[in-house]
Parts: C-alpha cells; structure tokens; sequence
C-alpha cells in the first residue's frame, strides 16, 4: 500500500449580488465570492489537493475559465472529476483537512453540515474531514475568502478500482447530462 498527500490552495473575493457557497453548501450572507464558476473556494482548493496527490494538473486544466462551459458552474463537478482522476491512479481518499481564512460569515456554526457534504462527495466518513476557519486578522483580505486543503489518498487494490471506476462511470454519465441539459448549475 502506497499513500500520496496533495496541497490546493485558492481565494476569491467577495462581491455584491452573487450567492454564497462554501464546500457545496449555499449560505445566507450579503455576499457572495466572484469567480468563472461559482466560487466556491472550499471545493476548488480540495480539488487542487486532489489533483495534486495524483500530478494530475490543476483544476484550470481541466475547467479553464477562458472556457464558457464553466461559467457559473456548480463546483461539484470539479470534485468529481479530481475523484475520477485519484480513481484512475489507483487511489482513495483517507482524509482532508482544511482552512478557511475570512472575516465573514462565521463557519462554526455551518461546519457540521460543510463536513457532512465534503465527507459526501469525497466519499469518506465526516470524522475525516477537518474543516476550520480564522479570520484574516491584520492581513488586509477581508474582502476575500482563502482556502487550504491537505488530503491523504491510500492505493487501492485492482478489484476496490474496477468497484470505483463503475462509480465514477455513473458520475461521468450525471456530469455529461449536467452539461448537456439546461446548463451547469
């Protein structure tokens, strides 16, 4: 068994009009954080972690934002892309960890449920996934939100790959209509 640990890194910025989703989880707040796709800046520094442990590229590899296909898309797709791609490596994930740095709004009181959709969509137990957040004390942003991601992926054996590789068919053939019907959410 054979274990690799990736690193993702992103911020954006808040702005008016917009919604706000951390870690695929929509909260009420004035503002939202600017981006090609939603914004979501928990999801995209996991899926640069992900990508990262596996040397599969960055997420604008994969989702460029000179590409209109991703304008407002829903950062899930993301995740389930790096997911297929650690699967592709002969890899699962063991844990993430994460920080969020923002002045607003509070995550306390949204960890659990943050937790529980990451846990979700990594496909681990939510006692793996550590979510934490400090505010941007004397550092000037903020009006941003910053996110960092470690995850630990685990080899796995060729019979526990062919058993993810037909998941992850299912979740290419949901992505594909995803982008092939009313547009990415």
């Amino acid at each position: 068994m054979s274990f690799r640990i990736g690193y993702g890194y992103d911020s954006h910025e808040f702005k008016a009009g917009v919604p706000l989703v951390i870690g695929g989880v929509s909260l009420q707040h004035t503002h939202g954080l600017a981006g090609h796709s939603d914004g979501d800046v928990l999801l995209h520094a996991i899926t640069d972690a992900l990508l990262g442990a596996v040397a599969a590229g960055d997420i604008g590899s994969f989702f460029p934002p000179s590409d209109p296909r991703w304008k407002g898309a829903n950062s899930v797709i993301f995740i389930e892309e790096a997911m297929r791609q650690i699967a592709l490596a002969g890899f699962r994930v063991v844990n993430v960890d994460t920080t969020m740095i923002l002045a607003a709004p509070k995550i306390v009181p949204h960890a659990a449920h943050l937790r529980a959709r990451v846990a979700e969509l990594l496909r681990i137990a939510p006692e793996c996934v550590g979510i934490k957040a400090k505010t941007p004390e004397g550092t000037g942003t903020d009006n941003a939100a910053i996110a960092h991601a470690v995850v630990l992926l685990e080899s796995i054996s060729v019979e526990a790959m062919l058993r993810e590789a037909e998941a992850e068919a299912d979740s290419e053939l949901s992505i594909a209509r995803a982008i092939d019907g009313d547009g990415v959410q």
